[in-house]
């Protein structure tokens, strides 16, 4: 179903206007902004900007809110990118399951090429990292690792900053 949107303009319940795009920009700079702030930053009420936020979490735009920790403060000083490749009788949805189970994975992708998976690993020390691909290699499905150490992180969690914006 679609909704109005300001001056009148139809939109589909995924589609993003300007002002979405202020409030989600914002948001993601700082989740605890006021509402208020917000509302002179858009030019509506905080009511109206309130409205907003929740149709967004509604339609699954936003997804939930999170502290940023540093990982090093919790002793986790390494990371890794560990490319998975699946044996040809496996189920990706098994493994992705058990994937799920290992505390140590942070971030799981189902990509296209060689490999059927892309994970991100951090743990405490390389020690810990050995570990935890041994017990990578022994579940259901996998056939093959292939793993990348990350020395520094320039940055992460990115997103465009235009999202929506063309809407």
């Amino acid at each position: 179903m679609a909704t109005e949107g300001s001056g009148g303009r139809r939109r589909g319940p995924q589609q993003l206007d300007a002002v979405d795009a202020v409030i989600l920009q914002a948001l993601r700079a700082n989740a605890r902004i006021p509402y208020a702030d917000l509302a002179r930053a858009v030019g509506l009420s905080a009511p109206s900007v309130a409205d907003r936020v929740k149709r967004l979490e509604q339609l699954g735009v936003i997804t939930g809110y999170h502290a940023a920790v540093a990982p090093a403060a919790l002793g986790l000083g390494v990371v890794a990118l560990v490319g998975i490749e699946q044996a040809d009788d496996a189920d990706q949805d098994q493994i992705a399951e058990a994937l799920a189970g290992v505390s140590e994975v942070e971030d799981c992708w189902f990509v296209a090429g060689d490999e059927s998976f892309v994970i991100k690993v951090r743990v405490a020390d390389v020690d810990a990292l050995e570990n935890s691909l041994g017990r990578l290699r022994k579940i259901r499905g996998i056939a093959r690792t292939r793993t990348t150490v990350v020395l520094s992180t320039r940055w992460e969690g990115r997103m465009s900053s235009d999202a929506g914006s063309d809407q």
